[in-house]
């Protein structure tokens, strides 16, 4: 089927590139205390292996996956585990978490590691070592790329595609990874292709980075099908149902993954994971993380090591402005807002962006006026309207008759919304609420 390169709906919101789009990744300090929540993934939270007053390296596995679709915790820096118990998550609720005192005078050298060579490896052997690796989705969704490695026998893949659209405002993350590391990127495909026996890859990247496709152009292997295509600027078009249709036109039907319709997605980021695992044999300890907004003083792109908390990266950035009002983890459209500068860097984070009072949406709502905004936003054809109104009486059921399965949590409906109705949120509170009684019932 012939790609469109985009896709129907969506919106257009300013993109607010330019704070960082330019500014080269940089390391950050190691902080005097990290925290390490056990649930920074889709499936099920790690349990921990360690106790207080255990020494451990950089490296060392200290939570152990609880299942397939689960994966392990390593520390992220050398240190002495000061506690395990809650503490504080990115996405409000309280979580646990094991928290250790960095020693101030480790050069922070891991412990020596066996590097698997991955052509040597069969399909299993490359699924159990990025597993080992503690290898998630970088894009935000933090599933667990081992998962995606090993598709049933009853599906068949034939492409693999690589996301770096990254529509979301604000971030760079992507952008700095595909322009100062492609090697790794280019690394990473070949590692997937390998073992999922794919023979074509298609990398999309949103024609607002043209730094990044002609980085990725000029280090395209030669001996490999995979090419890179330049996307129409629009969000959500990194959205993994809007990505495959723009690059292959294929749809997936609702309650279906990409698997089902042939194609593995694969963010940069984590492709360049899966490359420094089988570079270094290091496990996934830090990552790239965009730290912008007008209302931070100076905006960064930095190689922040997981369990470092807010406060500390801000403080590394210059700190706060007086005009800064909120602070966000992810993009505006989909990130949730901190209450809590203690909440650490989990593997999923892909930035934090600082709002001040200027860009913060006005808190009171109004009626809806049944304007029909939302409807041409959704891309994926629902009636946020109708959804917004059964979530206000509480006809939670009605909600999921009216497919809200489906809803992806985008933010469109509520960013064209006139009445400022927080329809997302109101979404989201919904969703947790059906996965209770589901649980309940089970």
């Amino acid at each position: 089927m012939r790609a469109r390169l985009s896709f129907r709906h969506g919106v257009h919101p300013p993109e607010h590139k330019e704070l960082t789009a330019g500014v080269p990744v940089r390391r950050m300090p190691y902080p005097e205390e990290i925290v390490l929540p056990l649930r920074q993934h889709t499936g099920k939270p790690a349990r921990p292996l360690v106790e207080p007053g255990d020494r451990v390296e950089r490296g060392d596995k200290i939570g152990e996956a609880d299942g397939f679709v689960s994966v392990p915790i390593h520390a992220s820096s050398a240190g002495t585990v000061k506690e395990i118990g809650l503490w504080p998550h990115p996405d409000g609720s309280m979580a646990e978490a094991i928290r250790i005192t960095v020693d101030a005078f480790s050069p922070q050298i891991p412990r020596p590691r066996i590097i698997p060579h991955w052509d040597g490896l069969t399909p299993d052997q490359v699924v159990k070592a990025v597993q080992r690796a503690g290898v998630v989705g970088l894009g935000g969704a933090a599933f667990p790329t081992h998962v995606k490695l090993l598709p049933p026998d009853d599906v068949v893949v034939d492409t693999l595609i690589v996301n770096g659209a990254e529509c979301e405002p604000y971030l760079t993350t992507d952008h700095r990874v595909m322009t100062e590391y492609p090697e790794r990127v280019q690394f990473g495909i070949r590692i997937m292709m390998h073992t999922l026996g794919v023979e074509r890859a298609i990398i999309g990247v949103e024609k607002n980075k043209p730094d990044a496709i002609e980085t990725l152009e000029r280090t395209l292997p030669d001996d490999l099908d995979v090419t890179v295509q330049g996307l129409t600027v629009k969000y959500p078009q990194g959205y993994e149902k809007m990505l495959i249709h723009a690059l292959t036109g294929r749809d997936v039907p609702p309650g279906k993954l990409p698997m089902h319709v042939g194609v593995v997605v694969q963010n940069v980021a984590s492709l360049a994971c899966i490359a420094e695992v089988f570079e270094t044999g290091l496990p996934l300890i830090e990552r790239v993380v965009t730290v912008t907004g007008p209302g931070l003083r100076r905006p960064s792109n930095l190689i922040v090591p997981v369990g470092a908390k807010i406060r500390d990266v801000l403080e590394f950035c210059g700190g706060l402005l007086d005009e800064a009002t909120e602070i966000v983890f992810g993009g505006p459209m989909m990130g949730g807002s901190q209450p809590d500068v203690d909440a650490p860097i989990i593997k999923s984070t892909t930035g934090i962006v600082v709002l001040t009072k200027k860009e913060s949406r006005p808190r009171r709502t109004y009626p809806c006026i049944k304007c029909g905004h939302c409807l041409d936003a959704c891309p994926v054809f629902l009636n946020p309207s109708l959804l917004g109104i059964l979530a206000q009486a509480g006809r939670f059921e009605e909600m999921e008759e009216a497919d809200l399965a489906t809803c992806m949590l985008c933010g469109c409906c509520s960013y064209v919304c006139p009445s400022n109705i927080p329809l997302s949120q109101m979404f989201a509170l919904a969703k947790a609420g059906a996965q209770r009684r589901k649980q309940q019932a089970a």
